[in-house]
C-alpha cells in the first residue's frame, strides 16, 4: 500500500499522519510519498519521517519529491493538505477586505479570503485529480484536508466526479471533547449524530446512556466563565437551540451578526484585525520556526491522533467498521440542503469503503444556516471551475459577513483589487 501526501510542507499535519501510518497495526505503508512545491519546507518534513521510520523498524520506503505526479503515482491513498501560494496571498485575503471593513478572524474557509483560496486551490486539486484518474491505483482516493473544505469538495464532486474524494476536518472530534469538559461527562460516554456543512455542521443530538444532555448544556451555559471559553457558539446555540462545530472565530466570520460593529465585536471578546499591524513577513517566519522547532524534535513514541485520515485507511485496510464524519456529495442525504452541494455526515467505514449515512431534514434554522453559506459555495465553486467574474462577484456578494458591511458596488470594488493583487495563482482567469 503507497500513500501520498500532498501539501507535505505542512509539517505539523504531515507528522501526525505519519505517526499514526507507523503505529497503526495493520497499515503500516509500504511506501509514504512526500510531496510539496516549497523544497525546504519538504526537506524538513523529510528528515523527520526518514527518523520516524528508522525509529519504528518500519519496511515504508520515503519518497520525497515536488513531482505531483510522481507522488500519486500507484497510490491508494492520497492525502491533501495544500495551500496555494503559501503565505503570500494572505495580505490580499486580509488586508484588502479589512480596508474596506470586511474584519474575517481567519479568512480561509469562508469571505472574500476563504472564497479566493478556494479559487487558487482549484487547478492543483485538478491536477492531482487529473494525475490519479492516470497513475494512481485503481480505486485510489483522495482523503482531503485543505481548505476551504465545502468549496474544495464541491468543486471535486463536480468536476472529477468518477474520483472518490471525501473531506476530512477535526472539528466534531475537537468539539465533542470541548462538550464533554463543559458538562463534565467523561468523553468515552458521550454519544451524539451531527450533520450539516463542514465547520457549520450541528449536534443533533448529544446524549448519554440515551438521556438528552441538552439541558445540562443550556445549565452549564449560564456559567459566565464557560460561555466566556465559547461566546460566539453558546450564542448561536442560545437562539437556534443547537451546538454548532466549529470554533468560536471561525463560527463569528459565518454568520451577519458578530464582526459588523466594534461594540459587538467587544461583547463577545472578538479581535479585530489591524490592517496596519498585518505583517506577513514576520507571520511566515514565526510559523516557520515553530514548526521547525516541532519537527526537528526526536520522534515521539506512538499515540494516535484524532484525525480521521488513518481511521479511515485502517477500517478499509484491516475491515474493521468505524465511524467518523466526513464531507461528501449530498446525494439526498441532507433533505432540505441543495442536491450535489458538500455535506458534513456521518459515515461508517469498512473494508467495502465509505459509506455516508442518511440524515433526513435539519431543522429549518439551521437548514437556514447553513443555506446561507451554501448559496455563496455555489457559485465560488463556479467561478473557480469557470473563471467566471460575475459569479465571484455574487459569491463575495451573498457572503453572510461580506453583505453585513459593504454595497454591491463596494463589493465589486475590493473583489477587482483582489483579482489584481493574485493575478499570479489565478490561471483560470483572465486578468
Amino acid at each position: 500500500m503507497k500513500v501520498a501526501i500532498i501539501g507535505a510542507g505542512s509539517a505539523s499535519f504531515s507528522r501526525r499522519v505519519m505517526i499514526d501510518l507507523m503505529t497503526i497495526e495493520g497499515i503500516t505503508p509500504d511506501e509514504v510519498a512526500l510531496m510539496d512545491v516549497a523544497e525546504d519546507r519538504l526537506d524538513l518534513v523529510s528528515r523527520y519521517g526518514q527518523a520516524l521510520i528508522e525509529e519504528r523498524e518500519a519496511h515504508t520506503k520515503l519518497t520525497v519529491t515536488t513531482s505531483n505526479r510522481e507522488a500519486v503515482e500507484g497510490a491508494r491513498y492520497v492525502v491533501m493538505s495544500i495551500r496555494v501560494g503559501g503565505a503570500d496571498p494572505r495580505p490580499a485575503d486580509i488586508g484588502i477586505p479589512l480596508k474596506y471593513g470586511v474584519d474575517q478572524s481567519v479568512g480561509d474557509t469562508v469571505g472574500p479570503g476563504g472564497i479566493f483560496q478556494g479559487l487558487r486551490n482549484a487547478p492543483a486539486l485538478l491536477h492531482t485529480a487529473d494525475n490519479m484518474l492516470q497513475v494512481a491505483e485503481p480505486g485510489a482516493m483522495i482523503l482531503q484536508h485543505s481548505n476551504p473544505m465545502a468549496i474544495n469538495c464541491w468543486l471535486m464532486n463536480v468536476a472529477r466526479p468518477e474520483l472518490p474524494h471525501y473531506g476530512l476536518c477535526h472539528s466534531v472530534q475537537g468539539t465533542s471533547r470541548q462538550l464533554a469538559k463543559y458538562m463534565d461527562v467523561p468523553l468515552e460516554e458521550l454519544e451524539y449524530w451531527v450533520a450539516g456543512i463542514n465547520h457549520m455542521a450541528w449536534f443533533l443530538r448529544l446524549e448519554r446512556d440515551g438521556e438528552d444532555l441538552y439541558p445540562l448544556l443550556r445549565e452549564k451555559m449560564e456559567d459566565p466563565e464557560i460561555f466566556a471559553d465559547n461566546t460566539v457558539r453558546f450564542e448561536i446555540f442560545r437562539h437556534f437551540g443547537y451546538f454548532v462545530t466549529e470554533s468560536t472565530r471561525h463560527m463569528s466570520e459565518y454568520t451577519p451578526w458578530f464582526r459588523d460593529r466594534p461594540e459587538i465585536m467587544e461583547q463577545f471578546d472578538l479581535e479585530s484585525r489591524d490592517v496596519d499591524a498585518l505583517d506577513f513577513n514576520k507571520w511566515r517566519a514565526r510559523a516557520d520556526a515553530m514548526e521547525e522547532e516541532l519537527v526537528s524534535d526526536e520522534p515521539l513514541p506512538g499515540q494516535r491522533s484524532h484525525e480521521y485520515t488513518t481511521m479511515i485507511i485502517e477500517a478499509i485496510e484491516n475491515d474493521t467498521p468505524t465511524h467518523v464524519n466526513v464531507s461528501v456529495p449530498n446525494t439526498g442525504l441532507i433533505t432540505n440542503l441543495r442536491e450535489g452541494c458538500a455535506v458534513e455526515v456521518p459515515c461508517f467505514v469498512d473494508g467495502r469503503g465509505v459509506h455516508p449515512c442518511y440524515v433526513g431534514a435539519l431543522p429549518e434554522q439551521l437548514a437556514g444556516l447553513n443555506e446561507s453559506n451554501v448559496r455563496s459555495q455555489a457559485l465560488a465553486v463556479e467561478a473557480a471551475l469557470e473563471g467566471d467574474r460575475d459569479a465571484l462577484y455574487q459569491a463575495i456578494m451573498l457572503d453572510p459577513l461580506t453583505s453585513a458591511v459593504l454595497s454591491l458596488q463596494e463589493t465589486r470594488e475590493m473583489v477587482d483589487e483582489m483579482l489584481e493583487a493574485q493575478r499570479q495563482w489565478l490561471p483560470q482567469f483572465d486578468l
